[in-house]
Protein backbone atom coordinates (compact mmCIF):
# COMPACT_ATOMS: atom_id res chain seq x y z
CA UNK A 1 0.00 0.00 0.00
CA UNK A 2 1.11 3.28 -1.15
CA UNK A 3 1.09 6.26 1.55
CA UNK A 4 0.68 9.92 -0.16
CA UNK A 5 3.74 11.62 0.18
CA UNK A 6 2.84 15.59 0.21
CA UNK A 7 6.29 17.45 -0.91
CA UNK A 8 4.85 20.31 0.94
CA UNK A 9 6.50 19.38 4.50
CA UNK A 10 9.95 19.33 5.86
CA UNK A 11 11.56 15.83 5.55
CA UNK A 12 14.76 15.41 7.05
CA UNK A 13 16.83 11.91 6.68
CA UNK A 14 18.43 9.82 9.27
CA UNK A 15 19.91 5.98 9.88
CA UNK A 16 17.74 4.67 12.42
CA UNK A 17 14.51 6.34 14.15
CA UNK A 18 13.48 5.95 17.43
CA UNK A 19 9.55 6.65 18.28
CA UNK A 20 9.66 7.09 22.36
CA UNK A 21 12.08 8.09 24.44
CA UNK A 22 10.85 5.53 27.29
CA UNK A 23 13.92 3.11 28.63
CA UNK A 24 14.26 1.02 25.63
CA UNK A 25 13.95 4.06 22.84
CA UNK A 26 17.03 6.35 24.85
CA UNK A 27 18.75 3.30 25.88
CA UNK A 28 19.05 2.46 22.47
CA UNK A 29 19.53 5.80 20.99
CA UNK A 30 22.55 5.72 23.29
CA UNK A 31 23.90 2.92 22.38
CA UNK A 32 23.62 3.47 18.46
CA UNK A 33 24.84 7.06 19.03
CA UNK A 34 27.92 5.26 21.13
CA UNK A 35 28.62 3.00 18.32
CA UNK A 36 28.65 6.10 16.00
CA UNK A 37 24.87 5.53 13.65
CA UNK A 38 23.18 8.42 13.41
CA UNK A 39 19.71 8.01 15.47
CA UNK A 40 16.82 10.25 16.43
CA UNK A 41 14.90 10.06 19.42
CA UNK A 42 11.24 11.07 19.21
CA UNK A 43 9.41 11.89 22.60
CA UNK A 44 5.42 13.13 22.03
CA UNK A 45 6.10 14.80 25.90
CA UNK A 46 7.84 17.87 26.53
CA UNK A 47 10.21 16.44 29.74
CA UNK A 48 10.43 12.91 31.17
CA UNK A 49 8.50 13.25 34.10
CA UNK A 50 5.72 11.25 34.05
CA UNK A 51 4.85 9.53 37.79
CA UNK A 52 3.84 6.04 38.44
CA UNK A 53 6.30 4.40 35.63
CA UNK A 54 8.33 1.65 36.60
CA UNK A 55 11.50 2.41 38.92
CA UNK A 56 12.92 -0.43 39.62
CA UNK A 57 16.41 -0.65 38.18
CA UNK A 58 17.47 -4.31 38.84
CA UNK A 59 20.78 -5.68 38.48
CA UNK A 60 20.81 -7.09 35.78
CA UNK A 61 20.59 -3.13 34.26
CA UNK A 62 22.95 -1.91 37.14
CA UNK A 63 25.47 -4.27 34.90
CA UNK A 64 24.93 -2.97 31.67
CA UNK A 65 25.71 0.65 33.38
CA UNK A 66 28.52 -0.97 34.56
CA UNK A 67 29.97 -2.36 31.22
CA UNK A 68 29.27 1.51 29.98
CA UNK A 69 31.47 3.29 32.29
CA UNK A 70 28.51 4.70 33.68
CA UNK A 71 27.61 3.09 36.86
CA UNK A 72 29.40 5.46 39.21
CA UNK A 73 28.25 8.64 38.27
CA UNK A 74 25.02 6.80 38.06
CA UNK A 75 25.04 5.36 41.53
CA UNK A 76 25.12 9.43 42.83
CA UNK A 77 21.61 10.35 41.41
CA UNK A 78 19.14 10.03 44.47
CA UNK A 79 17.83 6.24 45.20
CA UNK A 80 16.91 3.26 47.71
CA UNK A 81 18.49 0.18 47.08
CA UNK A 82 17.06 -3.52 48.05
CA UNK A 83 19.22 -6.22 48.57
CA UNK A 84 16.50 -8.36 49.52
CA UNK A 85 12.86 -8.67 48.75
CA UNK A 86 9.89 -10.16 50.79
CA UNK A 87 6.29 -9.46 51.86
CA UNK A 88 3.76 -9.83 54.67
CA UNK A 89 1.03 -12.18 54.34
CA UNK A 90 -1.61 -11.56 56.61
CA UNK A 91 0.79 -12.53 59.54
CA UNK A 92 3.72 -14.46 57.98
CA UNK A 93 6.65 -12.43 56.72
CA UNK A 94 8.71 -13.77 54.04
CA UNK A 95 11.94 -12.83 52.29
CA UNK A 96 11.00 -14.21 48.51
CA UNK A 97 14.89 -13.13 46.72
CA UNK A 98 17.84 -12.59 48.26
CA UNK A 99 20.19 -10.65 45.98
CA UNK A 100 23.80 -10.64 47.70
CA UNK A 101 25.56 -14.08 45.97
CA UNK A 102 24.56 -12.64 42.16
CA UNK A 103 28.13 -12.80 39.95
CA UNK A 104 27.84 -8.73 39.38
CA UNK A 105 28.73 -5.58 40.44
CA UNK A 106 25.75 -4.26 42.16
CA UNK A 107 24.17 -7.03 44.03
CA UNK A 108 21.20 -4.90 44.69
CA UNK A 109 17.64 -3.53 43.25
CA UNK A 110 17.92 0.30 42.84
CA UNK A 111 14.88 2.66 43.09
CA UNK A 112 15.24 5.50 40.80
CA UNK A 113 12.14 7.29 39.59
CA UNK A 114 12.22 6.80 36.11
CA UNK A 115 12.78 10.29 34.77
CA UNK A 116 15.93 10.28 36.52
CA UNK A 117 17.03 7.39 35.44
CA UNK A 118 16.11 8.58 31.62
CA UNK A 119 17.49 12.49 32.36
CA UNK A 120 20.64 10.56 33.29
CA UNK A 121 21.20 8.75 30.27
CA UNK A 122 19.61 11.47 27.85
CA UNK A 123 22.48 13.45 29.49
CA UNK A 124 25.29 11.05 28.57
CA UNK A 125 24.04 10.47 24.80
CA UNK A 126 23.94 14.07 24.47
CA UNK A 127 27.38 14.07 24.21
CA UNK A 128 27.90 11.85 21.05
CA UNK A 129 27.04 13.99 17.66
CA UNK A 130 25.18 11.07 16.25
CA UNK A 131 22.63 11.58 19.13
CA UNK A 132 19.22 13.13 18.21
CA UNK A 133 16.70 13.58 21.40
CA UNK A 134 13.93 15.51 19.96
CA UNK A 135 11.11 16.64 23.15
CA UNK A 136 7.58 17.39 21.92
CA UNK A 137 7.72 15.29 18.48
CA UNK A 138 5.04 13.21 18.88
CA UNK A 139 4.80 10.18 15.30
CA UNK A 140 1.32 10.02 13.81
CA UNK A 141 2.37 7.67 11.50
CA UNK A 142 4.40 5.91 8.95
CA UNK A 143 5.73 6.60 5.42
CA UNK A 144 5.45 2.99 3.22
CA UNK A 145 6.48 2.59 -0.44
CA UNK A 146 5.27 -0.59 -1.71
CA UNK A 147 4.46 -2.25 1.60
CA UNK A 148 7.89 -1.12 2.74
CA UNK A 149 8.43 1.40 5.80
CA UNK A 150 10.66 4.19 5.07
CA UNK A 151 9.68 6.43 7.77
CA UNK A 152 7.51 8.22 9.92
CA UNK A 153 5.33 10.87 10.00
CA UNK A 154 5.76 13.65 12.87
CA UNK A 155 3.84 16.64 14.82
CA UNK A 156 5.92 18.83 16.31
CA UNK A 157 5.45 22.18 17.34
CA UNK A 158 6.51 23.99 14.62
CA UNK A 159 4.12 21.88 12.55
CA UNK A 160 4.27 18.16 10.98
CA UNK A 161 7.07 16.88 9.23
CA UNK A 162 8.57 13.66 7.48
CA UNK A 163 11.40 11.76 8.62
CA UNK A 164 13.41 8.93 6.35
CA UNK A 165 15.38 6.42 8.08
CA UNK A 166 16.84 2.73 6.87
CA UNK A 167 14.60 1.65 10.18
CA UNK A 168 12.69 2.53 12.31
CA UNK A 169 12.28 1.47 15.68
CA UNK A 170 8.81 1.29 17.85
CA UNK A 171 9.43 1.97 21.35
CA UNK A 172 6.64 4.45 22.14
CA UNK A 173 4.97 1.28 24.70
CA UNK A 174 1.69 -0.58 24.71
CA UNK A 175 -0.29 1.97 23.17
CA UNK A 176 1.61 2.06 20.39
CA UNK A 177 1.12 4.25 17.48
CA UNK A 178 3.32 2.15 15.39
CA UNK A 179 2.30 -1.00 16.06
CA UNK A 180 -1.07 0.20 15.37
CA UNK A 181 -0.27 1.43 12.15
CA UNK A 182 2.04 -1.59 11.27
CA UNK A 183 -1.58 -3.84 11.52
CA UNK A 184 0.45 -5.75 14.20
CA UNK A 185 -1.25 -9.08 15.36
CA UNK A 186 -1.78 -8.72 18.73
CA UNK A 187 -1.72 -12.52 21.11
CA UNK A 188 -3.71 -11.03 24.20
CA UNK A 189 -2.79 -12.97 27.93
CA UNK A 190 -5.81 -12.10 29.62
CA UNK A 191 -5.18 -10.15 33.40
CA UNK A 192 -8.08 -10.18 36.00
CA UNK A 193 -6.75 -7.43 38.11
CA UNK A 194 -5.83 -3.43 37.62
CA UNK A 195 -3.96 -1.44 39.89
CA UNK A 196 -4.81 2.11 41.16
CA UNK A 197 -1.41 3.95 42.18
CA UNK A 198 -1.36 6.96 44.30
CA UNK A 199 1.18 8.57 47.06
CA UNK A 200 1.36 8.32 50.51
CA UNK A 201 3.92 10.23 52.70
CA UNK A 202 6.82 7.80 54.79
CA UNK A 203 8.48 7.99 57.71
CA UNK A 204 11.83 6.54 58.18
CA UNK A 205 10.70 3.95 60.79
CA UNK A 206 7.69 2.70 58.52
CA UNK A 207 7.91 -1.17 58.32
CA UNK A 208 8.40 -2.23 54.34
CA UNK A 209 8.09 -5.09 52.43
CA UNK A 210 9.15 -4.75 48.97
CA UNK A 211 6.73 -7.27 47.77
CA UNK A 212 3.57 -6.06 49.17
CA UNK A 213 0.93 -7.02 51.61
CA UNK A 214 -2.15 -9.32 52.12
CA UNK A 215 -4.55 -9.16 54.47
CA UNK A 216 -8.20 -8.59 54.70
CA UNK A 217 -8.96 -9.10 51.30
CA UNK A 218 -6.67 -6.41 50.27
CA UNK A 219 -3.43 -6.32 48.30
CA UNK A 220 -1.26 -3.03 49.01
CA UNK A 221 2.17 -2.87 47.11
CA UNK A 222 4.70 0.27 48.76
CA UNK A 223 7.68 1.67 46.88
CA UNK A 224 10.04 3.49 49.29
CA UNK A 225 10.51 6.92 47.46
CA UNK A 226 12.27 8.37 50.56
CA UNK A 227 9.94 10.89 51.64
CA UNK A 228 6.81 8.92 50.20
CA UNK A 229 5.46 5.66 48.97
CA UNK A 230 4.80 4.81 45.61
CA UNK A 231 1.35 2.90 46.76
CA UNK A 232 -0.36 0.31 44.57
CA UNK A 233 -3.98 -1.03 45.59
CA UNK A 234 -4.29 -4.21 43.40
CA UNK A 235 -8.06 -4.47 42.40
CA UNK A 236 -10.54 -6.60 40.37
CA UNK A 237 -10.29 -5.70 36.53
CA UNK A 238 -13.26 -3.27 35.49
CA UNK A 239 -14.18 -2.53 39.23
CA UNK A 240 -12.74 1.04 39.67
CA UNK A 241 -15.88 2.90 38.88
CA UNK A 242 -17.53 1.06 42.35
CA UNK A 243 -14.51 1.66 44.58
CA UNK A 244 -15.22 5.22 43.39
CA UNK A 245 -19.21 5.09 44.24
CA UNK A 246 -18.74 3.68 47.68
CA UNK A 247 -16.53 6.74 48.60
CA UNK A 248 -12.84 8.20 49.36
CA UNK A 249 -13.93 6.96 53.14
CA UNK A 250 -14.18 3.46 52.19
CA UNK A 251 -11.19 3.69 50.08
CA UNK A 252 -9.18 4.68 53.20
CA UNK A 253 -10.50 2.33 55.06
CA UNK A 254 -9.64 -0.45 52.98
CA UNK A 255 -5.66 0.89 52.93
CA UNK A 256 -5.91 0.88 56.84
CA UNK A 257 -6.87 -2.42 57.16
CA UNK A 258 -4.15 -3.89 55.16
CA UNK A 259 -1.60 -1.40 56.54
CA UNK A 260 -2.91 0.41 59.38
CA UNK A 261 0.78 2.29 60.61
CA UNK A 262 -0.03 4.83 57.65
CA UNK A 263 -2.89 5.91 59.99
CA UNK A 264 -3.60 8.96 59.41
CA UNK A 265 -1.66 9.87 56.75
CA UNK A 266 -4.00 8.24 54.45
CA UNK A 267 -6.08 11.32 55.05
CA UNK A 268 -3.37 12.85 52.37
CA UNK A 269 -5.75 10.91 49.56
CA UNK A 270 -8.48 13.89 49.45
CA UNK A 271 -9.55 13.53 45.72
CA UNK A 272 -9.73 11.01 43.17
CA UNK A 273 -7.21 13.07 41.16
CA UNK A 274 -4.92 11.58 43.05
CA UNK A 275 -5.44 7.88 42.55
CA UNK A 276 -4.37 6.80 39.47
CA UNK A 277 -5.63 3.42 37.33
CA UNK A 278 -3.50 1.25 35.51
CA UNK A 279 -5.28 -0.69 33.71
CA UNK A 280 -2.82 -3.81 33.62
CA UNK A 281 -2.27 -5.96 30.70
CA UNK A 282 -0.14 -8.86 29.47
CA UNK A 283 0.02 -9.13 25.47
CA UNK A 284 2.61 -9.83 22.98
CA UNK A 285 3.03 -9.51 19.08
CA UNK A 286 3.09 -12.52 17.17
CA UNK A 287 5.96 -11.04 15.10
CA UNK A 288 7.86 -7.98 16.04
CA UNK A 289 8.87 -7.00 12.68
CA UNK A 290 7.96 -5.66 9.06
CA UNK A 291 10.53 -4.36 6.33
CA UNK A 292 12.25 -1.70 8.17
CA UNK A 293 10.40 -1.62 11.33
CA UNK A 294 11.24 -3.12 14.71
CA UNK A 295 8.72 -3.42 17.71
CA UNK A 296 10.97 -3.32 21.31
CA UNK A 297 9.65 -2.66 24.80
CA UNK A 298 6.38 -2.88 25.64
CA UNK A 299 5.62 -1.74 22.13
CA UNK A 300 6.40 -5.65 21.54
CA UNK A 301 5.34 -7.00 24.80
CA UNK A 302 3.59 -5.14 27.46
CA UNK A 303 4.17 -6.05 30.92
CA UNK A 304 2.31 -6.57 33.97
CA UNK A 305 4.16 -4.32 36.96
CA UNK A 306 4.46 -7.37 38.61
CA UNK A 307 8.00 -7.66 39.65
CA UNK A 308 8.86 -4.71 38.16
CA UNK A 309 10.47 -6.51 35.62
CA UNK A 310 9.33 -4.14 32.55
CA UNK A 311 11.53 -1.33 32.15
CA UNK A 312 14.56 -3.90 32.66
CA UNK A 313 13.12 -5.83 29.91
CA UNK A 314 12.88 -2.99 27.81
CA UNK A 315 16.57 -2.31 28.24
CA UNK A 316 17.67 -5.97 27.52
CA UNK A 317 15.16 -5.41 24.45
CA UNK A 318 17.52 -2.15 23.69
CA UNK A 319 20.95 -3.40 24.09
CA UNK A 320 20.31 -7.06 22.03
CA UNK A 321 19.04 -4.45 19.08
CA UNK A 322 22.16 -2.46 19.49
CA UNK A 323 24.33 -5.65 19.26
CA UNK A 324 22.59 -7.18 16.60
CA UNK A 325 22.10 -4.18 14.52
CA UNK A 326 24.53 -2.10 14.84
CA UNK A 327 27.21 -3.11 12.06
CA UNK A 328 24.20 -3.70 9.43
CA UNK A 329 23.10 -0.06 10.21
CA UNK A 330 26.17 1.04 9.54
CA UNK A 331 26.30 -0.77 6.13
CA UNK A 332 22.41 0.21 5.13
CA UNK A 333 21.88 -3.64 5.14
CA UNK A 334 19.30 -4.36 7.68
CA UNK A 335 17.31 -7.27 6.59
CA UNK A 336 14.02 -9.15 7.70
CA UNK A 337 16.60 -11.60 8.77
CA UNK A 338 18.41 -9.44 11.75
CA UNK A 339 14.94 -7.94 12.94
CA UNK A 340 13.98 -12.03 13.33
CA UNK A 341 16.84 -12.52 15.04
CA UNK A 342 16.02 -9.85 17.65
CA UNK A 343 12.56 -11.26 18.35
CA UNK A 344 14.34 -14.87 18.56
CA UNK A 345 16.85 -13.51 20.85
CA UNK A 346 14.17 -11.52 23.47
CA UNK A 347 11.47 -13.64 22.92
CA UNK A 348 11.78 -17.00 25.44
CA UNK A 349 12.21 -14.08 28.41
CA UNK A 350 9.29 -12.25 27.63
CA UNK A 351 7.10 -15.92 27.26
CA UNK A 352 8.51 -17.05 30.46
CA UNK A 353 8.08 -14.01 32.80
CA UNK A 354 4.46 -13.34 31.03
CA UNK A 355 3.59 -16.64 31.82
CA UNK A 356 4.81 -16.10 35.79
CA UNK A 357 2.33 -13.00 35.90
CA UNK A 358 -0.17 -14.46 34.47
CA UNK A 359 0.20 -17.06 37.46
CA UNK A 360 0.58 -14.82 40.06
CA UNK A 361 -2.49 -12.50 39.16
CA UNK A 362 -4.55 -15.30 38.61
CA UNK A 363 -3.97 -16.78 41.97
CA UNK A 364 -4.25 -12.99 43.33
CA UNK A 365 -7.84 -13.54 43.08
CA UNK A 366 -8.11 -16.32 45.72
CA UNK A 367 -7.03 -13.67 48.32
CA UNK A 368 -8.91 -10.61 46.56
CA UNK A 369 -12.31 -9.33 48.55
CA UNK A 370 -12.21 -11.73 51.30
CA UNK A 371 -13.15 -9.67 54.40
CA UNK A 372 -11.54 -11.31 57.48
CA UNK A 373 -7.83 -11.84 58.70
CA UNK A 374 -5.37 -13.16 55.82
CA UNK A 375 -3.70 -16.52 56.63
CA UNK A 376 -0.75 -17.66 54.47
CA UNK A 377 -1.46 -21.05 53.14
CA UNK A 378 0.46 -23.71 54.15
CA UNK A 379 2.06 -24.07 50.12
CA UNK A 380 3.69 -20.86 50.26
CA UNK A 381 4.84 -21.59 53.86
CA UNK A 382 6.60 -24.79 52.38
CA UNK A 383 7.77 -23.10 49.22
CA UNK A 384 9.94 -20.58 51.45
CA UNK A 385 11.55 -23.26 53.22
CA UNK A 386 13.17 -24.67 49.94
CA UNK A 387 16.93 -24.83 50.35
CA UNK A 388 18.45 -22.45 48.35
CA UNK A 389 15.23 -20.70 47.26
CA UNK A 390 15.67 -17.45 47.89
CA UNK A 391 19.13 -17.14 45.62
CA UNK A 392 17.64 -18.84 42.66
CA UNK A 393 14.37 -16.03 43.20
CA UNK A 394 17.22 -13.41 43.72
CA UNK A 395 19.06 -14.54 40.29
CA UNK A 396 15.70 -14.88 38.66
CA UNK A 397 14.23 -11.67 39.46
CA UNK A 398 17.74 -9.87 39.51
CA UNK A 399 19.32 -11.24 36.20
CA UNK A 400 16.42 -12.62 34.40
CA UNK A 401 16.72 -14.97 31.64
CA UNK A 402 19.05 -14.77 28.69
CA UNK A 403 20.44 -11.48 30.28
CA UNK A 404 22.21 -9.33 27.81
CA UNK A 405 26.18 -7.29 27.46
CA UNK A 406 27.48 -4.57 25.64
CA UNK A 407 29.04 -5.65 22.77
CA UNK A 408 28.08 -3.00 19.94
CA UNK A 409 31.32 -0.91 19.52
CA UNK A 410 31.94 2.32 20.53
CA UNK A 411 35.26 2.96 18.47
CA UNK A 412 33.03 4.49 15.62
CA UNK A 413 31.31 7.11 18.24
CA UNK A 414 31.90 11.26 17.47
CA UNK A 415 32.29 12.97 20.59
CA UNK A 416 30.51 16.79 20.90
CA UNK A 417 32.97 19.26 21.36
CA UNK A 418 31.68 20.71 24.58
CA UNK A 419 34.19 23.57 24.80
Amino acid sequence: MHSERRTTLKRETTTCCIAGGGPAGVMLGYLLARAGVSVIVLEKHKDFFRDFRGDTIHPSTLELMHELGLLEEFLKVPHQELRSIGGLFGDFAFTGADFSHLPVKCKFIALMPQWDFLNFLAEHGKSFKSFDLRMEHEVTGLLEEDGVVKGVRVKTPTGEIEIEADLVVACDGRHSTLRESGNFEVMDIGVPVDVLWFRVSRKADDPYQSLGRIDYGEMLILINRGDYFQAGLIIRKGVFDAVKSAGLPAFRNSLLRVAPFLNERLEEIKDWDQVKLLSVQINRLRTWFRTGLLCIGDAAHAMSPAGGVGINLAIQDAVATANILTQALHEKCVTDALLAQVQERRELPVRVIQSFQARAHNASLNFLGRPEKAKAPWQLRAFMQIPGLRRILGRGIGLGIRPEHIYSPMEKAVVRDTM
